[in-house]
């Protein structure tokens, strides 16, 4: 098979190395068919996209509607490096999900409006698929409403004018949509589970999410929510998507943006 690319933008080591490894447990993949790049680290270089299943977009503490001012040159290469990428994956439909700072990542990039409106505090949600979601191959895959962690300052307020909303929740009115067949993002995390939000409480207890006196508190009332398993979407994202080797199909490619990752 051609193995799918997971795209990571947290700096801290901890947090990284368990985002990537819930990755894989939701997906059943492991290192050798869902292959590392941290874009934090080091720029995206050029991927040849009819090399990739698909493409997955992790989280991370960056925001996308933080003034410009504010953002450091890391930061501004990260969002360049995605820019481009999706500048070729949307108009060829390839394979996409992103998680969280994924979909403010594809929402602007697809016309639709990034804002402080609707940020949801770290925890559990109520997630609804609407119609549309339901019927989804990849959304639909699980039940029509669910318990999924979030935690965000920034979200989606206006669709693209394009997009499919797939989901959404009494917080945040877009908590999932789709772009063409295969291009996805959601707000919640779908491979978030309690130890890994203690994990992600522990790293970013200063970063503003929370009062840092009370990330007891918040990982508490996680353990209570009742959310003890994750729902099936990057498992389902991966068995559609999943194509073998010996039958690639042509991809359009936007001048310049052509991108073979070499980094582990």
């Amino acid at each position: 098979m051609r193995p799918f690319l997971f795209l990571g933008v947290r700096p801290e080591d901890g947090p990284a190395d368990d985002e990537y490894a819930a990755v894989l447990r939701c997906t059943g993949l492991d290192e050798s068919t869902m292959r590392r790049v941290r874009l934090e680290a080091a720029p995206l270089g050029d991927v040849d996209l009819d090399e990739w299943s698909g493409i997955v977009l992790g989280g991370g503490p960056f925001c996308v509607s933080d003034p410009e001012a504010t953002k450091s040159p890391v930061q501004r290469r990260v969002e360049a490096d995605l820019a481009r990428l999706l500048d070729a994956v949307v108009p060829a439909d390839v394979p996409f999900l992103g998680a969280c700072y994924g979909i403010g990542t594809l929402g602007r990039h697809q016309g639709g409006v990034v804002d402080r409106q609707h940020p949801e505090p770290v925890g559990a949600v109520t997630v609804e698929l609407t119609a549309q979601g339901a019927a989804d191959p990849v959304l639909g895959a699980g039940p029509a409403t669910f318990r999924a962690f979030v935690g965000h300052k920034e979200s989606l307020s206006v669709l693209p004018p394009h997009a499919v909303l797939l989901a959404t929740s009494a917080g945040a009115p877009v908590q999932a949509f789709r772009v063409g067949c295969n291009v996805y993002a959601t707000q919640f995390h779908p491979e978030l589970d309690v130890a890994g939000l203690a994990t992600r409480v522990e790293a970013y207890r200063f970063d503003g999410y929370f009062d840092p006196e009370e990330a007891g508190d918040v990982v508490a009332a996680a353990r209570r929510s009742g959310v003890h398993t994750v729902p099936p979407v990057l498992r389902a994202f991966v068995d559609r998507h999943v194509r073998p080797r010996d039958h690639g199909r042509s991809r359009a490619v936007v001048p310049g943006s052509e991108i073979g990752v070499a980094q582990g």
